[in-house]
């Protein structure tokens, strides 16, 4: 019987393995550290630095330090910088989309469509580092596929319902998806002007200019009136 030292074995950052070349135990893989847990725990931990700290300040060492874990812990749950960004764009949508569909119903489409574009500006000045992330994308090594691009599905198919019922009672006219595009882009250059605070240096200046630009889109979407006479041929 081959003779196997009794301290044969030797802890190595949590793998276990034989010192002596007699052994021919095998090791112990690595128990894996990739948990939901602590992809939870990382994911609350860099929404967290964002908050506090800005773009600049989401590392990987600063998620991993304030969410109790190791950096290659964190990058084994996220795959590098890239996927601890992903995961927060993801969180970001989801986040607007949970907002979005909890509105209050309104009897007046219109009215419905300005309630759509009030809660979309309180989640911009609310978030504005994350709505830098979901709609800037400021880091140079996260490019989204289509999968990710794909995450703010849920949103523009709110955007495009709140349109098509304004469409369906003949409030405004014209495709709705159409007008939920031009709809939306209105609201998120205003709020990310405010954001920016280059829409006014008062908040009733701001709140003018919003009404400015909302009536503006709204009464140009309005259906033509009928029985207007045709001009006349010169």
């Amino acid at each position: 019987m081959t003779d196997v030292t009794p301290f044969c074995i030797i802890v190595t950052q949590h793998r276990y393995e034989c010192a002596s070349p007699k052994c021919y135990r095998r090791a112990v893989p690595r128990v894996k550290q990739r948990t939901d847990a602590l992809r939870e725990r990382g994911l609350a931990s860099a929404m967290a630095v964002l908050d506090e700290e800005g773009v600049a300040g989401l590392t990987t060492r600063a998620v991993a330090h304030r969410a109790n874990a190791s950096v290659p812990a964190i990058y084994e749950v996220f795959g590098d910088k890239a996927g601890v960004v992903r995961e927060v764009f993801f969180e970001g949508f989801r986040m607007l989309g949970d907002d979005l569909s909890t509105l209050s119903p309104a009897a007046d489409p219109l009215e419905a469509l300005r309630r759509l574009a009030d809660a979309f500006r309180e989640f911009i000045l609310a978030n504005p580092v994350l709505a830098e992330i979901m709609f800037s994308r400021p880091f140079a090594d996260f490019d989204p596929s289509k999968d990710e691009a794909r995450a703010g599905a849920k949103v523009r198919k709110i955007f495009v319902q709140y349109v098509r019922d304004a469409v369906d009672a003949e409030l405004i006219a014209g495709d709705p998806t159409d007008i939920a595009l031009v709809f939306f882009t209105l609201v998120h250059g205003l709020a990310a002007a405010e954001s920016a605070q280059r829409l006014g240096g008062s908040k009733q200046s701001v709140n003018r200019r919003w009404r400015l630009g909302l009536t503006a889109l709204i009464d140009g979407l309005r259906p033509a009136p009928t029985g207007r006479p045709r001009p006349a041929k010169r």
